[in-house]
């Protein structure tokens, strides 16, 4: 029986697994944005996205508590600058898994892994293409001043 077993153990030790999350999740800062299958995924969304709550306030208690779980200083340093400011507003939710189809050797389910505020194409607060339609556009307007200039040329010749 599973009473009690939450976590997805991945199939590994717990350090093993400890240690490949941690780097999955500094590889996800630095990179903002990575290939992983998605089993390994979801369970890097469980472990990033209670450090990346903890880097919006930056003291040095939660900056000593995010790097006994990283072990990088270059990216609790890019946590604490970049990250936190651009999510400071989200209430969580700061990661996006997309799933990409299966992987061509051993057919595993792949998942892309994204922060949600540094993709430009599914930010809703980013810049949008505007749309053009033909409701929008008048045809009122630019019909006549056509047949205007070819009236006139025809008169002048």
């Amino acid at each position: 029986m599973r009473h009690g077993k939450k976590h997805n153990h991945l199939g590994r030790t717990t350090s093993h697994r400890k240690a490949m999350l941690a780097n999955m999740s500094c590889s996800l800062i630095t990179h903002k944005r990575i290939n992983t299958t998605v089993a390994k995924a979801k369970a890097l969304r469980v472990f990033v996205e209670p450090l990346i709550t903890k880097s919006k306030s930056d003291t040095t208690h939660n900056r000593r508590v995010v790097f006994s779980y990283l072990r990088d200083k270059f990216a609790v340093t890019e946590l604490f600058k970049e990250i936190s400011v651009k999510v400071a507003d989200r209430p969580g939710g700061y990661i996006r898994i997309i799933k990409l189809g299966n992987r061509q050797g051993d057919n595993a389910p792949m998942a892309m892994v994204e922060l949600v505020d540094y993709n430009e194409i599914y930010n809703p607060n980013g810049k949008k293409a505007k749309k053009t339609t033909r409701r929008g556009k008048s045809k009122k307007v630019e019909t006549p001043q056509v047949e205007t200039t070819a009236t006139e040329e025809k008169s002048e010749e």
